[in-house]
């Protein structure tokens, strides 16, 4: 007996939500990088007495957060965070920048013994895991005036040993997500608030005091499936696994409002997999989907994705590497995908499990699926009244 399509959508919905941070544990996050932000904003730094924003940034800013998975293990949550100092890239050094914020953290009791190593953009605090769930906490240096418009601001970049600008753009990045999210937010932000109101009555006392940033629409869900199906899929450690930014961008341009999981990423999908030809440099049969570029070979066969919010940031700028590594990565999870998620009409209830637990995680699928998955029904066998029935034995005997 095949899932009704209905209660597919929702069952992916419902393991959208155990990947999903918690309510109570975003707001535990929100007061964890709020404290950052004081001391960060409480801080003397040489040659720098102006204004310092800090703010969220990717997954948690754009409501798909998933808690990342590793060799089948549930890792902790990444919270990003961008502290930008209001002034020009020119005027300082990436090394100073970085270092300011770097230092300012050593000079924190607590934070100096919860820094990690250095990395090549952030400076990561680690917090240790409640009930069973901890935070990995990035502060990325910056400097800028993104106050101004969502403008670019320039991030600071180490390679070996050497400190370096590079351009980035979240709040505009954020505010095209959001615009492009926008309509489907208004169709269920109300209901949701009251939802978790009502569930989560001690951490949000009122419908008014549920954050925006913990509504989920269709497309952030099919975005949260998206991201764990790649992590399961690649088992986390591939190099050439598709971003989180190129994913992101896609599933965000190509979102028709549809109103439920199962359709978003139908949608989705099937546009991302009509772009599969461009492998074999062929021209795509859909001329609408093509003329918006979203995914383009050029002429000498490199690949292009653009950002959004800054079309000279080329996000598929390495595809062409190793044979076209990445991009054929790319089409093999599409691929996957399709096969996954969207070929459920004629699956049994066990196959269509078996094959969920294998690219979502069987511990949150387990959770979910009594609850959302009809069991099939036992039919009683057929009554068949026999108006004269024969005798066991014949006359005479």
């Amino acid at each position: 007996m095949a899932i009704s399509i209905n209660n597919f959508s929702q069952l992916l919905e419902e393991v959208a939500k155990e990947l999903d941070i918690s309510p109570s544990k975003y707001k535990l996050a929100v007061s964890r990088y709020e404290s950052v932000a004081t001391w960060l904003n409480d801080g003397e730094y040489e040659n720098f007495d102006g204004k310092i924003n800090i703010y969220p940034q990717g997954s948690f800013r754009l409501g798909t957060v998933v808690r990342p998975i590793g060799e089948q293990t549930e890792k902790d949550y990444d919270i990003d965070l961008v502290c930008e100092f209001e002034e020009h890239a020119s005027a300082t050094q990436a090394g100073i920048v970085k270092h300011r914020v770097g230092n300012r953290l050593k000079e924190h009791t607590t934070y100096k013994e919860m820094l990690d190593e250095e990395g090549r953009r952030c400076w990561t605090l680690l917090y240790s895991e409640q009930d069973g769930a901890g935070f990995h906490l990035d502060v990325l240096p910056s400097s800028g005036f993104s106050t101004v418009n969502c403008s670019p601001i320039s991030i600071t970049h180490k390679e070996d040993e050497k400190y370096s600008w590079a351009s980035s753009n979240p709040r505009g990045y954020a505010a095209w997500f959001e615009e492009r999210n926008i309509n489907a937010y208004r169709l269920v932000a109300l209901d949701q608030k009251r939802m978790i109101s009502n569930s989560f009555s001690d951490v949000y006392a009122k419908v008014d005091d549920v954050p925006d940033q913990l509504i989920r629409t269709p497309l952030q869900r099919a975005i949260q499936l998206m991201k764990r199906h790649r992590d399961m899929r690649f088992n986390g450690n591939n190099k050439h696994a598709p971003i989180s930014m190129i994913m992101t961008t896609l599933a965000a341009h190509l979102y028709g409002n549809e109103t439920n999981v199962y359709d978003a990423l139908t949608n989705i999908v099937n546009k991302l997999s009509a772009h599969t030809g461009l492998l074999e440099n062929k021209v795509m049969v859909d001329e609408r989907l093509s003329a918006r570029g979203l995914i383009k070979r050029l002429p000498d066969g490199t690949w292009y994705i653009g950002n959004p919010t800054n079309s000279k940031e080329n996000f598929a700028d390495r595809w062409h590497e190793e044979g076209n590594a990445r991009a054929k990565a790319f089409f093999q999870w599409v691929e996957w995908l399709k096969q996954d998620f969207l070929a459920v009409t004629q699956r049994d209830h066990d196959s269509i499990r078996f094959t969920l637990e294998a690219c979502l995680g069987k511990s949150v699928v387990g959770k979910v699926w009594s609850k959302n998955v009809p069991s099939p029904a036992i039919q009683e066998p057929t009554k068949v009244n026999i108006s004269r029935p024969a005798k066991p034995w014949r006359s005479g005997e």
